[in-house]
Formats: C-alpha cells, sequence, structure tokens
C-alpha cells in the first residue's frame, strides 16, 4: 500500500516523501487505520519493520487535522534515552513541513537540558518522548500540563517491564487525562505484557508481525567455546573478515570495559557503551560509529534497542543473552532496511543451556561453526545435559 493512499494531510506526505518512504510495511498497513479510527492498539512487530512510523505517521496526521491551540498531545513512553532520541529524531524528520513540534525527555544531561524540558512540558509540545524516570521527576514538581493529551503510547514495552518500570508506568498514567486513545507496541508477547495491555488498554485491536523471530536475512551461527578462547576467537573474526561496521555485545559492563581494552592492545578501532558513561560520552561513541570513524563498538544491552544504524555487517554475541529478547534485539541490529547481516554467537560451557533456550524459542537449531585448531580444543554442544550438584558433606568421613 502507498503512503498517498491512506488519506494523510498533503503536509505530512511531503514528510513521508522527503524521507523516501514509498510503500508501508505490513505492521504499518495494518496500525495505521486501526489508529486512525481512534481505536486502541496492541502491536507486536520485531525490530527494523517500521514499526515507529507506524505509530507517529497517525498520530501527526490526527494532530494536522485539528486546528487546536499548541499544547502536548502525545506522549511516548520508552525504556531508554537512545530510543527516546531515536524517534524523536524521526519525528522531526516525517514533521518537517507541519506545525506539529516534539521533544525528547530523558536523564543525564545538564541544567539547561532540564530548563528546555520544563518550558515544553510546561507550555507545550505536540509529541513528547520520554523515559520513565526523566518524566516522573518532571511531574512531582507539579508544572506538567497533559490536559490536551489524546495519545498515549508505550513503546518497546517488554523491554521496560524487564527494566522494572511497571509502577512507573502506572504512576505516569495516573497524571494523565482518563479520556485517551492508548497504542502499546512490544517485540514479544509474554504474559506480563498481556497483564499491561489489561490495565492500559481499553478494548483494544491485536496486530501481530513476525513475532519475536529473527529476520531471515540475518546469517546467525554459533562459534562453541571454553571461556578462554573467547578473546582468540574474536581476535581471528575480526581480523579474518574486512568489517566496516561490527557491534559486541556483552552481557555485563565488566566484561564491555575488559572486552574493549583487549581490544585495545590488539589495534582495533573500538569504543564502549554502557551506563557508567554519561549521556555526552555516549552520543559522542555513537557519533563516531555512524560517521565510520570507528569500526567496532563493545556494549551491553543498552544499545540492543533504540538506535537506527541501517549498516552494520556483523553483530557478535561476546556473551549469550540471558533472555531470548535480548537476543532477538541484538541480532536485529544488523540485517535493517533491505541489507543482509550476520550475528555471530560465542557459547562456553556455562551458556549452552541458555542458547539452547534461544534455539527453541526461535524454532530452529542455528548452524555452529568450528574453531580454528590453532585456539585448542573446544567443548562439545549439549544444552539438554543436567549440571551436576553436589551436595555438601556433613557426616563422618570413612576411613
Amino acid at each position: 500500500m502507498k503512503f498517498s493512499e491512506l488519506g494523510f494531510h498533503p503536509n505530512l506526505l511531503q514528510g513521508i516523501d522527503a524521507i523516501g518512504f514509498e510503500s508501508a510495511t505490513p505492521i504499518q498497513e495494518q496500525a495505521i487505520p486501526v489508529i486512525l479510527a481512534g481505536k486502541d492498539l496492541i502491536g507486536s512487530a520485531q525490530t527494523g519493520t517500521g514499526k515507529t512510523a507506524a505509530f507517529l505517521l497517525p498520530i501527526i496526521n490526527d494532530i494536522l487535522s485539528k486546528n487546536e491551540p499548541e499544547a502536548t498531545k502525545c506522549l511516548i513512553v520508552v525504556p531508554t534515552r537512545e530510543l527516546a532520541i531515536q524517534i524523536d529524531q524521526q519525528m522531526q524528520g516525517l514533521s518537517y513541513f507541519t506545525r506539529v513540534n516534539s521533544i525528547a525527555v530523558y536523564g543525564g544531561g545538564d541544567g539547561d537540558l532540564f530548563a528546555q524540558e520544563k518550558k515544553a512540558l510546561s507550555e507545550g509540545a505536540s509529541v513528547i518522548t520520554a523515559t520513565p524516570g526523566r518524566l516522573i521527576a518532571h511531574l512531582k514538581m507539579g508544572y506538567v500540563n497533559m490536559e490536551s493529551l489524546r495519545f498515549l503510547v508505550l513503546d518497546e514495552a517488554d523491554r521496560m517491564l524487564d527494566m522494572g518500570f511497571h509502577q512507573d508506568i502506572q504512576k505516569i498514567i495516573s497524571f494523565l487525562p482518563k479520556k485517551r486513545q492508548n497504542l502499546m507496541f512490544s517485540a514479544t508477547m509474554p504474559p506480563k505484557i498481556r497483564t499491561l495491555a489489561k490495565e492500559v488498554l481499553n478494548n483494544p485491536e491485536e496486530i501481530n508481525v513476525a513475532v519475536s523471530v529473527p529476520a531471515d536475512k540475518i546469517i546467525q551461527v554459533g562459534f562453541v567455546v571454553h571461556d578462554t578462547q573467547k578473546i582468540p576467537m574474536i581476535e581471528h573474526v575480526l581480523s579474518a573478515g574486512n568489517f566496516l561496521s561490527v557491534i559486541v555485545f556483552c552481557s555485563t559492563k565488566d566484561n564491555t570495559k575488559n572486552l574493549t581494552k583487549s581490544l585495545k592492545k590488539l589495534k582495533f578501532s573500538v569504543a564502549q557503551i554502557h551506563s557508567d558513561l554519561d549521556q555526552k560520552e555516549r552520543g559522542e561513541v555513537l557519533n563516531l560509529f555512524k560517521a565510520k570513524k570507528l569500526t567496532i563498538l563493545v556494549a551491553t544491552d543498552i544499545l540492543s534497542r533504540g538506535i537506527d544504524i541501517e549498516d552494520i555487517e556483523l553483530v557478535i554475541n561476546y556473551d549469550v543473552p540471558n533472555d531470548v529478547e535480548d537476543y532477538i534485539h541484538r541480532i536485529g541490529r544488523t540485517a535493517r532496511a533491505a541489507a543482509k547481516g550476520v550475528a555471530f554467537t560465542f557459547i562456553n560451557e556455562k551458556e549452552q543451556r541458555q542458547f539452547g533456550d534461544i534455539e527453541k524459542f526461535i524454532g530452529r537449531t542455528i548452524d555452529k561453526a568450528e574453531i580454528p585448531e590453532s585456539l585448542g580444543v573446544a567443548p562439545d554442544y549439549n544444552p539438554d545435559q543436567k549440571r551436576e550438584y553436589h551436595k555438601p558433606f556433613h557426616g563422618k568421613k570413612r576411613r
């Protein structure tokens, strides 16, 4: 379906054309008419499917169609500052030829940024995209004006619940008008999402597009290794391929820091992103990576959602993620838009069961490649083996 067939305002169509959008993706084709009809919606789609535009476009169109005074019409709540910035940037592009304005509200900035947010929240910006903690900080001060709000969007809802934001979401909702249109988007649909949907949404329409299945164009490969073989293995992979853009995911900040240090010693062009860096530092690293002045980015799962870089050639899971959702989002950083991509996962003996759970969830066995002979013998892959548990001995020893 062409965007010109959806009955959008001419100024919005001008912004769509300027960005280069032509035809709606499946999630857009299904979600946009539901939102335009004023219904609540719960939508599930994997990363990279055009989900953001699926809710931004009908919201911008609704604001344009009503000649109303400047006020906040839409609140989008997201789990991370990176995602808030990404959505706001797409919002600015789509609304460039309209009177609709927006702001991203997130922590980690200076006093000037907080003052800008305060002004927007009190005087009104058409669309506000915010992280829960920062928004609650403003709400507690009493100047936030949500009286004209018509839309509440909860994006990456599964991630917000994983990060412990359930109570924060409820607190934010307590400040909003009861009459509003609610939209919830999630990459996966575990029971906790169903529970949240019942709490927030009113008789919603449901759309599911490729739930929790990595894109077919991602080549997925596992390397079964001992922990001590991970550094030599990543050196082999990065040296063997002429990669220009690589993201390496670690499960902890310590692993991120240690791996970055090791790769720098090996003379790779590398930097790190994790929660110990402030927003300015993280922004500087991301800009270098986007500009191809940096080849390798080592990151925690803070980066698995909320960045929009379309030409990442390789994703490496240095650690197997703790849950399936993180695996989906990590490898979804590659093969975006029309591109192909590769995702490698290093699996040590302790992580085999976790990786087996991932394979069961996505419904396929991921190919395991042999490691170079020079790295020694690799462990066998047996994700279903039971770990031995040795009960402490408290009796008398026999002689």
